[in-house]
């Protein structure tokens, strides 16, 4: 394939099946690739690669916070489906153009909020949400997402 796509997810680094670096100079820096842990960037033929990082931390919060505030009965196929699409929205065409495959972490928290939304979204379509569909359902999630700020102004309030 002219663009073969290598994921070598286990963990720690020193156990993967193949480095960033080998990845890039066995493909002739043709691959997309993607780990279960970080690699340093590799520079090969005058290109440089930002190694991707396969982490479950940009599906997973999202997944359980929309399924949970939408007490959802079931998470099913459809709504890992709906958590992909909308994660895969964040990626730039010219970033995938490069093979990258994730978005970057700076945006965590907004990925995670359009995540939990595409989620309780299907949800509701799937049947399996178990309370009324709220009016604006990315606000009802915002607004009920912690966030360190709102904690300190809780304890500031409490405390005078």
């Amino acid at each position: 394939h002219p663009k073969p796509l290598i994921f070598p997810l286990s963990n720690p680094t020193s156990k993967a099946e193949i480095t960033a670096e080998d990845a890039y100079h066995w493909s002739k820096g043709k691959c997309i690739f993607a780990s279960g842990t970080a690699f340093a960037p590799v520079d090969y033929d005058g290109q440089h690669f930002e190694p991707g990082q396969a982490n479950n931390v940009l599906i997973f919060p999202g997944v359980g916070y929309g399924a949970c505030l939408v007490k959802a009965t079931w998470i099913t196929d459809s709504m890992f489906a709906a958590a992909a699409q909308k994660l895969a929205d964040y990626v730039p065409v010219d970033r995938i153009e490069q093979g990258d495959l994730y978005p970057e972490l700076e945006n965590l928290r907004d990925i995670s909020l359009k995540v939990a939304t595409a989620v309780a979204e299907d949800a509701f379509k799937e049947g399996v949400a178990g309370i009324n569909r709220p009016e604006d359902l990315e606000t009802f999630l915002k607004d009920r997402m912690w966030s360190p700020l709102k904690q300190k102004a809780m304890e500031q309030l409490q405390h005078g």
